[in-house]
Parts: C-alpha cells; structure tokens; sequence
C-alpha cells in the first residue's frame, strides 16, 4: 500500500485532500474531509460511508471530489471513501452483495439487475439525459445520422447504448442493416477508433470522446441518441433496500450531500477537476477532465427538471426510460417505476 501526501501548493482546501491509496494494482480512492485539524476519516462524529464508482475516476466524478474537498460531505455527516469500479454491472451486484454502502452505476445496469432479483434502488438519478451517441472523427465526412449508411460502428454486445442502437437507427431513418456492426470490448472500441479499423463507436460522449480526441490529437463528431429524440437515464446513485429500510436519514444525508456537490461543481469546474488531481496513471489529464466533466453538466436535467436540484427526477421521465429499456429488450417488461426508484430521498422529494 502507497498512500500520496498533499501537495503543499494547494489551497486552503489541502486540509481536505483526496488520497490516492493503491491497492494490488486495482485503483481505490479514499476520500476524507478534514477539519479542526481531525482526519473526518477518523471522526467518531461522522459515518463512514463507501461508494464503489462506476468506473475508473473520470471527469463525471469530479463533484465527489471537490464536495469532500469543500466539506459537504463532512457537513451532511459523512466521511466518504470512493472505490473504482469495472463496470455499472459489477457495482450494481456489489452494492446488491452489501460490500458498499452506496454504488455510483448507470441506471439500466440497476434495472436489468433489479429484475434478476438484486436488492438495490435507484435513490436519485444525476445524468438524466443519456451521453449515448455515435462518435466518429470529424475528418472522416461523416456530419449526420444518414452519413452512417454503410459505415462499420464498434459496439459492445449487452450493453444499453448497443441495445437501444437499432432504436436510434430507426429514429434517424435508417434501418438496422444499413450499419455493420463491430462486437468489441471497451477498450477494443477505442483502438479500433484510433487505427481506422472502424469508422466509429458508440458509447459515451462525455467519457470516451474527450479522451480519444485528446490521444489522437483530432476533433471527435457525436450523433447523440437524445438528439433523435431518444433518451433514457444513465448514473446515479443506488443503496440496498435494507440499507434504504433501516438507515433512511443516512440515504437522505447521502443524497443531499452528492446534489449539493454536483451543484458547487456546476460553479466552479476548475477547482472541481483539480480536486481529482492526482498520480493515477488510470485517470486522464486535468485537460480531458475538465472537457468530460463540462460535457456531463448538459446532461444533468431534461426539459422536465430544468431548475431542480442534482438529483431529482421526473416521473415522466422514469416512465420513458423503463419504456425504452422494455422496448430494447433489456429488461422483460416495463414494470412501475418504484420497483427501481425510491423518490423519497432526492433533495426536493419528488
């Protein structure tokens, strides 16, 4: 184990500095807020919480860093510590298997889980309208939707932006066979990309686009699906139902405190990617964490929570995102949208 100490030429934040822990070469991330000249970690007066991400850190999670960093989660009560995951699945079944308190994963991970029978609820959903979308190198001509005709797309068999992509093709006016279609992992999709082996990938704008961008020094074109009029929800935060059952004000504190951290980082992108600074070689360069995290905030409402809270969804559109996800074939059928969500702890209620 190496824990990192606090570089000296930071702020008067330093106090609450994020340590990087490396643990048999997985990435875990221990974040703690400090005041009074006391480790938060070592608070009696705080609960000590995990959360298990959904991935690597990226950009979308410089709000978990920078509210630690400005004490939002040591205000609510928290001292939290922050683990990388591989993947929504595998948190999904972590949170489900009670190894973390709290699971940071996207929500048709939580859904097709919830129907195999895993214990967890979604207690608020963040990024409400999905990054899914065709990226493609703007060099390459391809400008809109009908320019894909023809073309060869990396994909990623099982997962929800492979699923809904016959969706999205029928949406812009295309049919299923007018695109071939690459089954590769992850990391195959983007080497592919980057090497011309394909003409494109599907995935997630806010995530894989800044970083290939970056790594090939070239400017990245995004179809989006939500632009075609489709959307369904991705990341947000998920519990246990017993933890949801027996510590509610917990939950509660939990949800309030990521709303208000997704908000101040909505304030000051800057300070909130730097608080993500560190020497993981897993983490991109503050340069594509800002652009990741400034390509998250539009995904944060839709056009029924303009104006809410981080956090608060609408019932319209979790009825929509159940609907597609049925429609898709990711999940059996569309069920009632508390049998995946508990409205009670998102910071307005609803």
């Amino acid at each position: 184990m190496a824990t990192r100490a606090p570089r000296t030429a930071r702020s008067s934040r330093t106090a609450r500095r994020t340590t990087a822990v490396l643990l048999a070469g997985a990435c875990t991330w221990t974040l703690t807020a400090c005041g009074g000249g006391g480790d938060a970690a070592q608070n009696p007066d705080l609960d000590q919480v995990s959360l298990q991400l959904n991935w690597y850190p990226y950009g979308e999670h410089a709000p978990f860093y920078y509210g630690v960093d400005e004490g939002i989660f040591e205000k609510h009560g928290i001292a939290l510590k922050v683990e990388a995951g591989q993947g929504s699945a595998r948190t999904v079944q972590s949170v489900g298997q009670r190894d973390f308190d709290f699971g940071w994963a996207d929500t048709p991970a939580l859904l097709a889980n919830v129907d195999q029978g895993v214990k967890v609820k979604s207690v608020g959903v963040f990024l409400q309208s999905t990054p899914s979308a065709v990226q493609v190198f703007s060099d390459t001509g391809i400008k809109s939707p009908k320019d894909l005709k023809g073309k060869k797309i990396a994909t990623s068999a099982g997962d929800a932006v492979t699923l809904t992509f016959p969706m999205y093709l029928d949406a812009v006016g295309l049919a299923k066979s007018d695109v071939t279609q690459q089954n590769l992992d992850s990391a195959g999709k983007n080497a592919a990309m980057m090497h011309g082996r394909v003409d494109g990938l599907i995935g997630f704008a806010h995530d894989q686009g800044p970083k290939i961008s970056d790594e090939s020094g070239k400017k990245v074109t995004y179809l989006r699906y939500s632009d075609a009029g489709l959307n369904f929800f991705s990341n947000g935060l998920l519990a246990h139902t017993s933890t949801i059952a027996k510590d509610p004000d917990l939950v509660k504190r939990m949800v309030a405190a990521t709303s208000e951290s997704f908000a101040a980082a909505q304030k000051s992108p800057e300070d909130a990617v730097e608080s993500m600074a560190g020497d993981d070689p897993q983490m991109p360069g503050t340069k594509v964490l800002l652009q990741q995290w400034q390509e998250t905030i539009p995904l944060l409402t839709t056009e029924n929570t303009k104006g809410s809270a981080p956090g608060n969804a609408a019932e319209k559109d979790w009825r929509e995102t159940v609907e597609v996800l049925a429609e898709a074939g990711l999940i059996k059928q569309a069920r009632e949208t508390d049998t995946y969500y508990d409205a009670g702890f998102t910071t307005e209620g609803k």
